[in-house]
């Protein structure tokens, strides 16, 4: 006879606890913006920002994204998602930007 073993209980935190582990030094100017924002304003697919982990890139009504840069990971998934090549993605100057607390 087998023994099936026992699977612990694992709570993990949620998104936005994780998220409040990570300090941003903001710059005072955002290192995120997009190029021509008729190409936004065309776009269907928006996948700035599903992509984005962190909710920085919102779809505004004018259907070109707001960018709340204060939040970002930097981690340019956008830039990589955009199928238009449409995203300016800079690391913030002067060494501020994302800090990781844990890991």
């Amino acid at each position: 006879m087998s023994v099936q073993p026992k699977t612990p209980e694992i709570t993990n935190d949620s998104m936005e606890d994780r998220l409040y582990t990570v300090k941003y030094d903001d710059p005072g100017d955002s290192h995120l913006d997009v190029k021509v924002p008729d190409i936004c304003a065309d776009c269907e697919t928006n996948d700035c920002v599903s992509v984005c982990p962190a909710n920085v890139w919102r779809e505004g009504d004018d259907g070109v994204p707001h960018i709340a840069y204060e939040n970002c990971l930097e981690c340019s998934s956008c830039r990589f998602a955009c199928p238009y090549d449409n995203v300016v993605w800079e690391y913030p100057e002067t060494g501020s930007g994302v800090t990781f607390k844990h890991g």
